[in-house]
C-alpha cells in the first residue's frame, strides 16, 4: 500500500517537472523570437537611416557654378529650329564620350542655388515646345545613353497635333529619363501682355504641371526667349525659383535667375563648334 503511495508520489512528481520543463522551453522560445525580432527591428531602422542619404552627399562645393544649357526645339529637320536626329545623337554621343553629367532640372536648381556640384563636367539638356519627335526620336537616344533631358511643356497644346499630350509625359516623366518644365499655356510672347496675362500664363501653366505630373514646378522657360521687368515679377509671383531665356551664354549661379542664358544648337552644327557651347 506504501509502495502504490509512493509510485503515485514519483509519478505526480515526474509529471509536475515535464510540465515545468515545457513551460520553460515554451518561454525561453519566445524570449528568443523576441529577442530575435528586436534585431531585425535595429537591422530594418539601420538599412533606413541609411537609405535617406542625401543624393547632395558627395557634391562639392565651388565658389561659382558654371552651367551650359543647351537649347534643341524639334528633333528632325526642315529649318533652323529642327536638329536632326543623326544631329542630336552625335552631340549626346559626344556629351557621354566627354563624361559630361546631364542634369534633371532638380539637380541643375540644387546646383545653381547651393554652389555645388557632382563633378566638374555637368551640362543641362533642354528642349522647347513639347513637340511630338522629342518622344520618337529624342527620348529613346537619351534612354540608350543613360542620360536625361528637360522639355518645357505648352500646356495648352497637349491636345495639339503634333504636340506631346499628357499621357505622353506621364509615360516619360516615369521613365525618369526625361522631366517637364513649364513654356506657359499658350506660347504667346509675354513681353507684349498684361502683368496680369503674364501671371496668369505663368500660374495655370504652372498649376497643370503640378497636378498632372505630381511635382513641383520649378523653372519657366520664356516663349521666344524675351521677359521685361514685369515677366520676372510675374515668375516669382506664380512660384517659378528660375527662368530661361534665349539669350546666349554660360549660365552660372550669378546669374540672374529669372533670365538663365542657354546655348542654342543649330542643324548643321559640326562637333567641334558644339563644344564650344560647352565651355
Amino acid at each position: 500500500m506504501h509502495f502504490k503511495r509512493f509510485k503515485h508520489f514519483v509519478g505526480f512528481g515526474l509529471l509536475t517537472l515535464l510540465i515545468v520543463g515545457l513551460a520553460g522551453c515554451r518561454s525561453r522560445s519566445t524570449n528568443s523570437k523576441a529577442a530575435s525580432s528586436t534585431i531585425s527591428s535595429k537591422k530594418v531602422t539601420r538599412t533606413a537611416t541609411k537609405s535617406k542619404k542625401s543624393p547632395y552627399a558627395d557634391w562639392k562645393t565651388v565658389k561659382t557654378v558654371k552651367l551650359p544649357i543647351l537649347m534643341y526645339h524639334s528633333i528632325s529637320s526642315g529649318n533652323a529650329l529642327k536638329v536632326p536626329a543623326t544631329e542630336f545623337k552625335a552631340e549626346m554621343a559626344y556629351l557621354k564620350q566627354q563624361h559630361y553629367r546631364t542634369l534633371t532640372t532638380t539637380e541643375a536648381v540644387y546646383a545653381l542655388s547651393h554652389h555645388r556640384i557632382p563633378q566638374q563636367k555637368i551640362v543641362w539638356v533642354t528642349l522647347d515646345d513639347s513637340y511630338t519627335d522629342n518622344k520618337t526620336a529624342a527620348w529613346p537616344i537619351l534612354k540608350a545613353n543613360h542620360q536625361h533631358a528637360t522639355i518645357n511643356f505648352i500646356t495648352g497644346f497637349a491636345t495639339h497635333p503634333n504636340h506631346l499630350t499628357l499621357a505622353d509625359a506621364r509615360k516619360m516623366a516615369a521613365s525618369g529619363v526625361i522631366d517637364f518644365q513649364s513654356h506657359t499655356v499658350r506660347h504667346l510672347d509675354l513681353n507684349e501682355l498684361s502683368y496680369a496675362d503674364q501671371l496668369k500664363e505663368l500660374t495655370e501653366s504652372k498649376r497643370w504641371l503640378d497636378q498632372n505630373l505630381h511635382q513641383k514646378t520649378p523653372v519657366i522657360c520664356y516663349p521666344a526667349g524675351r521677359a521685361n521687368a514685369a515677366t520676372s515679377r510675374a515668375a516669382k509671383k506664380a512660384g517659378y525659383k528660375y527662368a530661361l531665356s534665349t539669350a546666349p551664354g554660360i549660365a552660372t549661379s550669378e546669374t540672374d535667375p529669372y533670365n538663365l542664358t542657354r546655348q542654342r544648337v543649330t542643324p548643321g552644327m559640326s562637333l567641334e563648334t558644339f563644344a564650344g557651347l560647352l565651355k
